[in-house]
């Protein structure tokens, strides 16, 4: 492999591109880039088949390896920080995310999650099982992907504030395989991320009984007709795989229903409610960590 390779996925698919930094025992890092079709044509195969050539446009992921291994990953519609990676895996409740990012914007990662530790809001196991679980997430939902241009460039790693946790390809790309061929029947189901959901007549009624993950609270307290379901997946950082998993689940229960956006605006503050597990953050042990944040 060369010191920069480049391609699109319709030449190169993800899991080749996995196998051959698998092999090679690679280390760098590959970005995606969104398809933006150039209104050319380009001749591929024996010469009789054409396609529409695309170039390069905003940069949807990128993804770590170190020495063959998978190490970190980020996409475009997330920004990576450690405060949003634990919210999403339920370590840290909406209040607490807010805090720690109002207060703690400018903070690494690393000095983020020392911070953390030592006030007892997550352990380390919880941090590394948090970044490992929120970087496979990424990598299996761009295993989906089939258009988007892509980037590379070898010896690159992500900044030294970023906590990395290697995970061996071999298992990565088994999963996704298996996952893809499973996750085809949500992009059927919803393809387009820019309808909006409601909820049905009376339904008080039909939630009676049900147990939602915490994914799922946070999806339906951003429920209006005026947020786009790409909008939600956004608010809630989470993949377009992620959003459609927790939608179809939604769907199939008859909780909600697919309706035309309203808006085009940012979504709305969703109405306040505690996710199952979580508990309302201690003013006290509050007011200490935003005094240690300040001194960071």
């Amino acid at each position: 492999m060369p010191r920069q390779l480049k391609g699109t996925l319709e030449d190169f698919h993800t899991t080749q591109l996995l196998h051959l930094i698998n092999l090679a025992k690679k280390t760098g890092t590959l970005h995606l880039y969104e398809p933006v079709p150039t209104g050319r044509e380009i001749i591929i195969g024996d010469g009789q088949t054409k396609r529409a050539e695309v170039a390069a446009g905003k940069e949807r992921a990128k993804v770590a390896f170190r020495e063959g291994k998978l190490i970190h990953a980020t996409a475009g519609s997330q920004d990576g920080h450690l405060a949003s990676v634990l919210h999403k895996s339920g370590k840290l409740n909406d209040d607490q995310h807010r805090i720690i990012r109002e207060k703690a914007a400018n903070a690494s990662d690393k000095a983020l999650a020392l911070l953390l530790i030592n006030a007892n809001y997550v352990t380390q196991n919880d941090i590394i099982q948090s970044v490992r679980q929120n970087t496979l997430d990424i990598v299996y939902d761009l295993m989906t992907w089939s258009k988007e241009p892509f980037v590379f460039e070898e010896e690159e790693q992500p900044p030294n504030d970023r906590i990395t946790v290697p995970v061996d390809l071999e298992n990565v790309i088994m999963e996704g395989t298996r996952r893809s061929i499973a996750e085809k029947r949500f992009i059927e189901m919803l393809p387009n991320l820019d309808f909006a959901l409601r909820f049905p007549e009376a339904p008080s009624e039909k939630f009676k009984g049900i147990q939602l993950s915490v994914d799922e609270w946070r999806v339906v307290s951003f429920i209006n007709p005026k947020n786009s379901i790409r909008q939600i997946a956004k608010a809630c950082n989470m993949t377009d795989m992620d959003i459609r998993k927790v939608v179809v689940g939604l769907l199939d229960a008859g909780l909600v229903q697919l309706v035309k956006a309203q808006s085009n605006e940012p979504p709305k503050k969703p109405v306040k409610r505690p996710a199952p597990g979580t508990t309302q953050p201690n003013s006290t042990v509050v007011n200490k960590l935003i005094e240690r944040i300040k001194n960071l």
